[in-house]
Parts: C-alpha cells; sequence; structure tokens
C-alpha cells in the first residue's frame, strides 16, 4: 500500500490541456455530440473519401450486404469516430463502440462482439494498441464471423464454437506504423484522412456557430479557420472561446476583430501556432542552430514525452513546413526562421561564438 501511495505521489501532475490540442477532452464530449453531422450528406470535407463512402454504402444496401471493413488513419480531431457514426446510421444498423485499450483480454472482447446484429457497425478506436492475445482473436471473427470460447483449464477445457453475425469493424488509428501487417491486410479500405483546408473549416465553423445559437460572420469565421490547425475540433474549441469573449468584451457577434483578441489571450498566432509549437522550434533554431537534432534530445529539452512530442506536436509543424525529418534529425526550416523573426546567418553567427 506505501509502495502504491508512493508511486502515485511521484507520477508526474497532468500537463495543461492546450487549446490547440486536437485530442478530445472531457469538456469536449457533449459539443462533438451536438456538433456531429448525421449523414454522409452533412459531413463538411474529405470528398473524395466521402463520395467513396457513398459508392460504398449504397452498394452494401443494393446488395444487402454489411459494409467491408474499414480503417480511418490520420491525426485525432480529423472527424474518424464521426465517420463511423454516420456509417451506421447510413447502413441502418447499430454502432458498438470500443478501444484497444479497453479491450484487455479475449473475454472482453467475445462480450462486445455478441451484442452485434447482422451489419451492425464495431467501432474501435486507438486499435494499434490492442494486444497480441486479443488481435489474434479478432482475426477469425472478422473474417470468418466464428469464435472459439474455451472454457476451464488444462484436461478440463472445451472449446465451444460461436457464429457471429456478418458485421463491419472500423478501426481507427494515429499510429498506421504501429499497427501489423497481418491486421492491416484484413481492411477492406483503408482511408487517410488530411488536414482540412481553410474553406472546409469556414464552413464547419459557419455551421457549428448555427448550432450553438451564436452569430458569426464569415470574416470572422475565416480568421479561426486560419488558425485551428487544419482541425475540426480545434476550430470548434476556438469558436466556443471566441463565443465567450464576443459576450464579455464584444457586442455577441464573433467576427474578426474579436477572433484577434481572442487569440492573443489564448497566445494563438496567426499561423495556428501556440506557446508549445514556438517553443519547440525555438529551441531548434537557439539550442542546436536549427538542427538536425534528435526527437529525443527535443523531448528531453521539452520536459515532454518522445510519443507527445511525435504524436501532437510535430504533426502540424511537418504539415505546414515549419519543421523538417532528416535521417540526422529533426530541422528547423527557412519558414520556421521567418516565423520567429530569426536569421539563418545570424543564429549560426552566434553559435560559432560560443
Amino acid at each position: 500500500m506505501a509502495s502504491r501511495k508512493k508511486k502515485l505521489d511521484e507520477a508526474p501532475a497532468p500537463a495543461p490541456e492546450r487549446v490547440l490540442s486536437a485530442s478530445a477532452a472531457p469538456e469536449d464530449e457533449r459539443f462533438d455530440r451536438l456538433f456531429r453531422p448525421t449523414s454522409l450528406d452533412e459531413f463538411i470535407g474529405q470528398e473524395k473519401h466521402k463520395q467513396n463512402l457513398q459508392v460504398f454504402v449504397e452498394a452494401a444496401r443494393r446488395r444487402k450486404e454489411p459494409l467491408d471493413h474499414i480503417l480511418l488513419c490520420g491525426p485525432p480531431g480529423l472527424g474518424k469516430t464521426t465517420l463511423a457514426h454516420i456509417l451506421a446510421k447510413e447502413m441502418g444498423a447499430q454502432l458498438q463502440v470500443s478501444s484497444g485499450p479497453a479491450m484487455e483480454s479475449k473475454t472482453v472482447l467475445m462480450g462486445l462482439l455478441t451484442k452485434l446484429g447482422r451489419a451492425d457497425v464495431f467501432f474501435i478506436d486507438e486499435i494499434h494498441r490492442l494486444g497480441a492475445v486479443v488481435e489474434e482473436a479478432l482475426y477469425p471473427a472478422i473474417e470468418d464471423f466464428h469464435m472459439d470460447f474455451v472454457s476451464g483449464e488444462g484436461v478440463y477445457a472445451d472449446s465451444i464454437p460461436i457464429d457471429l453475425p456478418p458485421f463491419t469493424l472500423v478501426g481507427a488509428t494515429t499510429r498506421t506504423g504501429l499497427l501489423t501487417k497481418p491486421l492491416q491486410e484484413r481492411f477492406g479500405v483503408t482511408l487517410r484522412l488530411d488536414f482540412y483546408p481553410v474553406s472546409d473549416l469556414e464552413r464547419i465553423i459557419l455551421r457549428s456557430a448555427r448550432l450553438l445559437g451564436v452569430p458569426c460572420n464569415e470574416s470572422g469565421a475565416r480568421a479561426l479557420a486560419q488558425r485551428s490547425r487544419g482541425t475540426p475540433r480545434v476550430a470548434n474549441r476556438l469558436l466556443r472561446r471566441a463565443r465567450d469573449f464576443a459576450e464579455v468584451e464584444g457586442g455577441g457577434m464573433i467576427d474578426d476583430a474579436i477572433v484577434r483578441v481572442t487569440c492573443e489571450r489564448l497566445e494563438v498566432d496567426d499561423a495556428g501556432l501556440d506557446e508549445m509549437d514556438r517553443r519547440l522550434l525555438g529551441v531548434l533554431i537557439e539550442h542546436y542552430e536549427g538542427g538536425p537534432v534528435g526527437v529525443e534530445t527535443i523531448a528531453a529539452a521539452l520536459a515532454e514525452p518522445r510519443d507527445t512530442v511525435e504524436d501532437v506536436y510535430e504533426p502540424y509543424l511537418l504539415q505546414q513546413g515549419f519543421l523538417g525529418r532528416t535521417p540526422r534529425g529533426r530541422i528547423a526550416t527557412k519558414k520556421a526562421y521567418e516565423h520567429l523573426g530569426r536569421s539563418l546567418v545570424e543564429v549560426q553567427t552566434q553559435g560559432k561564438l560560443f
């Protein structure tokens, strides 16, 4: 008991939630339900994938069969969970939701699978975090819709075959590289969701503002979209914060001026970078002359876990061209120097003085 208390005391305090974090926070859940579209026609963005899914859904309906198993890949906050909900609704089926870490044993997996009806959708978030034993038990379920339940132990063990109704597995992952090849190969459709362009985010913000009942003009929506890091969840979170400032320090309307005030107070700049993003780029430029620097070194300098650096901070910086990856490590790009108001020659000259 004492050792457990000591471990709890030594555990690091959780980091404060970033307003620009694409990961879902507890307060986001009720708003996600409010903002979530209910059909593919209502879903904004990811046009290529949406059009393909409309074809797959219509074809499955005509054949009166379940959809093929679908793998959704991409950074958090881009709509993977939303698409799983929509696919179930489009198919007129029930949705069973779980996650990789939650399925700790074959028994848990079997309990979830036996609740499914024909053509239902089984959504597994963070599917790359499935344990090896559970993953292997999932293979016959998604290939042949069959599982074997083993009761008893040793000489008293007995295998009971269980047939499952045909269903659709929808897996979501932010770390495609951690998926095993056998699991990837069992998905009939793999979709890689991309960051959203400003035009799509602007439409999402205007729709969310209507659902919130808050006035927002096009210039305000565009200003928010430009700072939303290509991510609908971030856009909706910034919208809620802008609503607060509009009600308290403005006339209730979310416009360009209110967005500027909101983002200045939240330390979000015009490129959608916050203090932690600028700190990461600053470490590369100020301490290591722009790199290349190993990710472990960057994580140590920021006092953050390596996974947080790779999964949370880097994707947007890489996508926007502020950061580069090389075989020797990360480098700050010319765009990063310009954004922070530093000169490459000046930094290199200062480095030679020490």
